[in-house]
């Protein structure tokens, strides 16, 4: 059975995925590595995309996510969907449930953060990114929506904001996409999506579409979203051959790294991302990896809390290197232990936060539902 066959849901909010461990779930989480290198990469001493280009396309690996996204929900869901067992507002509710809590608690441990380090006299690189305004918009997953002014906190954080909208439209999405029977009909419409997307960015914006302003990210996330989405229906159809897949998986691999020593060639290596993912969809997972499966989870946890650690890391880092005139040696130290801090932290706050609040969610919406169902009608 393929990894793709495999995808089931799990407690409410979530996507398990059973025989986990293969090569989507790495991909997963070198993603989210390299989101948080591209991150912390202006804090180092010499900023990272000064040294080679390729380290300043880390949105790349957002695309991926946001590809990903539409993939393993379609896996997941769409048969719920299709069977009318599962109804957009309700699915909608699962993927808010899933996100936001987490998101709650990062902005609050920022901006308990920012109001310590000010009462002891300490101030954040970008004082004006942290406003009321941005907050609020943060903390109702606004900020991605065509509104100004949602930028610093969680910054990254735009992402969900713009997939919140995908999680709105799936239903309708993949009930049209369930008529559709062709996989290059199905890849076509993936692919002329991003292209149209990324036409009518540069025509309105003079800029491609992977370098939108965050505040329109949902123009950037939809039509990525919907590739992903194209992918899983292609995948659960069951007509692609594993050793094509095999072989078209290594080729666009190879093809991405190539691309990235190369130059900026973001469209095509889009189309190499999207093949890796369908790839990893068709091909079953040999050998699954506890290690790989549990990197995959901690993901999410990277992802959203990397700003938590950046915030606090090189303000601390700053300050050592101001007051003992560190040498650029020990400067490169500090921001490379950044990294490893960055996961620690991700992992604490996967298993003391994230973990048991979700199952605190499910536990009281599991006994709300006896009792509402109990209600006279």
């Amino acid at each position: 059975m393929s990894q793709a066959h495999q995808i089931e849901t799990a407690r409410p909010g979530t996507v398990q995925v059973a025989g986990r461990g293969g090569a989507l779930d790495a991909l997963r989480f070198v993603a989210a590595l390299l989101i948080v290198i591209y991150h912390f990469g202006s804090n180092a001493p010499v900023a990272l995309d000064s040294l080679h280009p390729v380290f300043g396309r880390g949105y790349l690996a957002t695309d991926f996510f946001l590809i990903l996204s539409g993939y393993v929900l379609g896996r997941a869901y769409g048969r719920q969907v299709l069977g009318g067992r599962l109804g957009a507002g309700a699915f909608l509710f699962k993927r808010v449930q899933r996100l936001w809590p987490a998101q709650v608690v990062v902005l609050a441990m920022l901006l308990s953060i920012v109001i310590l380090a000010g009462i002891v006299g300490l101030h954040p690189k970008n004082l004006e990114n942290y406003t009321a305004q941005a907050f609020v918009m943060q903390l109702f997953f606004v900020q991605a929506w065509g509104i100004e002014g949602g930028g610093g906190w969680n910054h990254q954080s735009w992402s969900l904001s713009a997939l919140v909208i995908c999680y709105a439209l799936f239903p309708m999405v993949w009930g049209w996409l369930g008529r559709m029977r062709s996989p290059a009909a199905l890849l076509s419409l993936g692919f002329i999506g991003v292209m149209i997307g990324d036409l009518l960015v540069m025509a309105l914006a003079g800029r491609p579409l992977y370098d939108i302003g965050f505040e329109y990210g949902v123009v950037r996330a939809l039509p990525m979203f919907l590739l992903g989405l194209c992918i899983a229906r292609v995948v659960e159809d069951g007509k692609t051959p594993v050793l094509l897949a095999q072989g078209l998986g290594w080729l666009a691999a190879g093809a991405l790294v190539l691309l990235q020593i190369a130059g900026r060639f973001d469209l095509v290596s889009l189309t190499a991302i999207a093949a890796i993912i369908l790839a990893c969809g068709v091909v079953p997972v040999a050998r699954p990896s506890k290690m790989i499966e549990e990197g995959a989870k901690l993901s999410f946890s990277l992802f959203i809390t990397h700003a938590i650690t950046g915030l606090v890391w090189f303000g601390v880092t700053d300050i050592l290197t101001a007051r003992l005139d560190l040498p650029v040696a020990a400067q490169w130290a500090l921001w490379g232990l950044s990294i490893p801090a960055a996961l620690l932290f991700s992992w604490l706050f996967h298993v003391l936060v994230d973990s048991p609040l979700q199952a605190w969610i499910a536990r009281r919406l599991k006994a709300a539902r006896p009792a509402a169902e109990q209600l006279p009608a």
